[in-house]
């Protein structure tokens, strides 16, 4: 890991790292709640239990702050995972109603939650982008 990708990767990890963790022991409400909002961007998320959803996205969420935080793991490989779970969000947010103004693109006061986590793809393409380089 290169000194310049510890800023974003620290931040990132640690953030994503505490939500998975806050998610563990997420009530059944919440979890449908959130798994609605998942099945706008991605449908075959209906077929799963709400609580089993929740178990899921925790884990996934802990792993990959974990992930960020962990030194010896490739930047690449980590921005990939990062790319792959903040275009999720970006993808619940395009396809959420209610989330984007008229113009589709510009949050709602709604939308804001989601569309501020449009500075986790920037890190993420930074990483993959960085990370590729040869020393």
């Amino acid at each position: 890991m290169k000194l310049s990708h510890l800023p974003l990767r620290a931040s990132t990890g640690a953030f994503i790292l505490n939500s998975g963790l806050t998610k563990r022991e997420i009530d059944r409400d919440t979890a449908a709640y959130l798994q609605g909002m998942a099945a706008n961007a991605f449908p075959q998320v209906k077929q799963l239990d709400p609580e089993k959803f929740g178990k899921v996205l925790a884990a996934v969420e802990t792993g990959l702050g974990a992930a960020l935080l962990v030194p010896f793991i490739p930047s690449r490989l980590v921005g990939l995972g990062l790319a792959a779970f903040s275009g999720g969000l970006l993808a619940m947010y395009f396809r959420t109603p209610g989330m984007t103004q008229d113009d589709a693109v510009r949050p709602t006061q709604e939308g804001t939650p989601v569309a501020k986590d449009v500075w986790m793809f920037g890190i993420a393409l930074s990483l993959i982008i960085d990370g590729g380089r040869k020393r």
